[in-house]
């Protein structure tokens, strides 16, 4: 649309340079006829340099020629107005010097605007002009100059304006794309640590049915412990439903749920499970509270796979820079037969792996060893 008008506009001016020029009183033959020829040849050079635009910038730099052209009509249109009533064609000089003063590379306008002077000069010499029009005219070309300098100086800016525009869509559009890709990375992520920490609690319930049956032909208790691998499995639902819609910020303080976590572990193993908290406990932040909330499922599930009927200790421990959890089992033999069924799992799972890598991503650190004589899982987090 303000192309449109940039040309509608330019038409006009022409028209009226056109009008002003050849209705005006009669001038000299040889001033008649190099009014219409310079008037002819300013004509097709404004016209071939639109349309050479019109094809595009990248067109118009490729197409020199029409630069000679423009320039050769802006020399001619400032030496035809200095005769007598052709004073107007100056402005088919300004309007080609306002097109190559907005061309990338500077030297153009300023030689065009320079040959244009020098050949108003010349014509002001050859016609007897006075000296208003030769300091005048001069001047006018110097700020049409200028004002097409500015013009390029604010096009460049809008050009440059639009890139970065450009640029930040793109930018915010790949920042989408990674936020889209963690957010998959995390619900994976806590999909694997609710199943693993619910099919290895399950598996435990199964063996220890199992050993229940053939072992000790104990069918009630075998019954209260498939009973408890069915709230397993419903609760590992529930957990799985929560990790898809990344329901983190209805975890309730740490704390607490630690408490109930060992609660339902002395429950379902029917083995000690102690909760020590020391320092002043705060909130934390679901990204910080989650992984460590996983970090003692996953080792008590180890605990109850790998040391059955051996007592849990978990400490939570809230200090000035970091929280830390610490998990620690004894790595004694486990009760007698006739106390407990002897079901232990041998896999080496990548839980305490996740858990690591889970934990680098915060700035916070995993290890886990033998400590003792006893296994210790110990998780810290950055406050």
């Amino acid at each position: 649309m303000l192309r449109t008008v940039s040309w509608l506009m330019r038409a006009g001016a022409y028209a009226f340079i056109g009008l002003h020029t050849f209705t005006g009183p009669p001038a000299g033959p040889g001033a008649v006829t190099l009014a219409v020829v310079t008037y002819a040849l300013g004509g097709l050079a404004l016209l071939l340099w639109e349309l050479t635009h019109a094809l595009g910038d990248k067109a118009a730099r490729r197409a020199p020629r029409m630069r000679i052209l423009l320039g050769v009509a802006a020399a001619l249109s400032g030496y035809a107005s200095a005769f007598p009533h052709t004073g107007a064609l100056i402005g088919l000089s300004l309007m080609a010097v306002m097109h190559l003063g907005t061309e990338p590379s500077l030297p153009v306008g300023w030689a065009v605007a320079g040959c244009t002077v020098v050949a108003l000069e010349t014509g002001v010499l050859v016609a007897g002009a006075s000296r208003g029009f030769a300091l005048g005219y001069p001047m006018l070309v110097a700020l049409v100059l200028v004002a097409s300098h500015n013009r390029r100086a604010y096009r460049i800016r809008a050009e440059q304006s639009a890139a970065m525009l450009a640029q930040s869509e793109l930018l915010r559009a790949e920042q989408r794309r990674v936020a889209v890709l963690d957010e998959r990375t995390r619900i994976a992520r806590e999909i694997h640590d609710v199943l693993a920490h619910s099919l290895g609690a399950l598996s435990i319930q199964i063996q220890a049915a199992s050993a229940l049956l053939t072992d000790h032909r104990d069918i009630d208790r075998a019954v209260t412990v498939l009973d408890g691998a069915r709230r397993l499995t419903a609760d590992g639902l529930a957990e799985t439903r929560r990790a898809v819609h990344a329901l983190r910020s209805d975890l309730a303080p740490l704390d607490e749920e630690l408490g109930t976590m060992a609660d339902t572990h002395r429950q379902r193993h029917g083995v000690p499970v102690r909760l020590r908290v020391e320092g002043e406990p705060s909130p934390l932040p679901a990204d910080q509270a989650l992984p460590l909330f996983r970090t003692a499922q996953e080792a008590l599930t180890n605990a109850a796979k790998h040391a059955p009927a051996q007592p849990v200790e978990v400490t939570l421990t809230y200090e000035d820079e970091h929280v830390t959890l610490t998990v620690d089992n004894p790595l004694g033999a486990p009760q007698s037969p006739r106390q407990a069924p002897a079901f232990a799992t041998v896999d080496g799972g990548y839980g305490l792996t996740g858990m690591r890598e889970r934990l680098l991503l915060l700035g916070g650190t995993l290890d886990a060893g033998v400590r003792d004589g006893q296994w210790r899982v110990r998780a810290e987090v950055p406050r």
